[in-house]
């Protein structure tokens, strides 16, 4: 089989701003980022695409809160495997069309993906992964009041309701993603993170109100179906230290060991590049060969090493 990467697509990169928020509007930025997934595709590589879904789930639980006089509310589980069909039909579509112009013959599915995780983790008791769109300060006021909703300030760019964020353990369907992949196919999956589920005694799964995060899940379907790649796709170009600080400084390149360092003296906020960073590092200890994280539109040159920020681990298999 050719090279594998998994590419994580964010949430928030599918919303331009508050004036492009339809369904529309996501479809076209989609579009767009779907175009330079495919000369990666084009170039021979196989592809597994995970997506984020935070803004997508928050408009489903606020449509949900706001009709819940008319209509029963929608549980956080079934909105998160709600976006996984709706957005996996939408990067299904913008692919394949990109592909059927360019005369690629390349199949693409979506795989509607749990994720396990342990009911006892301590995420439950201290929610922090952000949903929904950025509101006002007199915005977040109104909604906790109205909703009873846990609300935080995200990263200077305003206010976000938060909800558990625990961490993925098991990629339950992993062998179908796995089989989709050697039998030629693109596969989109892992959507937000996977919908988050908990295992009894006797094997039986049910869904829990949470929300994964989708560099977390990414980064262990990678490690466990050894891909080569795992590519982040954000709103920045390049990875910084201290990000939003005078003297901020871009970094093209690191090593696993560099990444390592950077974490513990602090550089990456939890609500932004933290996580993103972990998830690297996860993938490069489990022997994965290169990690980018960069903008969309300049994914094909990162690969060329012409963008982006680069992090590698060394050998496969080699920490």
């Amino acid at each position: 089989m050719n090279e594998l990467a998994v590419i994580a697509i964010g949430g928030n990169s599918l919303i331009k701003d508050k004036q492009h928020q339809t369904v529309e509007d996501q479809y076209d930025c989609i579009y767009e980022t779907a175009r330079h997934i495919v000369k990666l595709v084009e170039s021979g590589l196989e592809v597994i695409i995970t997506h984020g879904n935070g803004p997508q789930v928050g408009f489903i639980l606020l449509r949900s809160e706001i009709a819940k006089n008319q209509l029963h509310e929608v549980p956080l589980p079934s909105a998160g495997a709600d976006t996984q069909g709706a957005i996996g039909y939408q990067i299904q579509q913008a692919m394949g069309n990109i592909m059927k112009k360019k005369g690629v013959p390349k199949g693409i599915t979506t795989v509607i993906t749990q994720v396990l995780v342990d009911k006892n983790d301590d995420a439950f008791l201290n929610p922090s992964k952000p949903i929904g769109p950025f509101l006002s300060r007199e915005e977040s006021e109104t909604k906790k009041h109205l909703y009873n909703w846990e609300i935080i300030e995200d990263s200077g760019r305003g206010y976000r309701r938060v909800v558990a964020s625990p961490l993925p353990r098991e990629i339950i369907e992993q062998e179908a993603i796995n089989a989709l992949i050697k039998s030629g196919f693109i596969v989109v999956a892992v959507g937000g993170g996977g919908i988050p589920v908990i295992r009894d005694e006797k094997g039986i799964l049910t869904g829990v109100p949470a929300v994964i995060d989708k560099d977390r899940a990414s980064a262990l379907l990678a490690k466990n179906l050894k891909a080569d790649y795992l590519v982040i796709s954000t709103s920045v170009e390049q990875v910084y230290l201290n990000f939003g600080a005078p003297g901020q400084q871009p970094i093209s390149h690191m090593t696993l060991s560099e990444a390592r360092k950077y974490c513990k003296e602090g550089h990456f906020k939890k609500g932004s590049m933290l996580p993103k960073i972990e998830s690297a590092i996860e993938f490069l200890a489990g022997g994965g060969k290169r990690v980018i994280i960069t903008t969309p539109e300049l994914i094909p040159l990162a690969f060329a090493g012409k963008a982006g920020t680069t992090i590698v681990g060394g050998s496969r298999g080699v920490v």
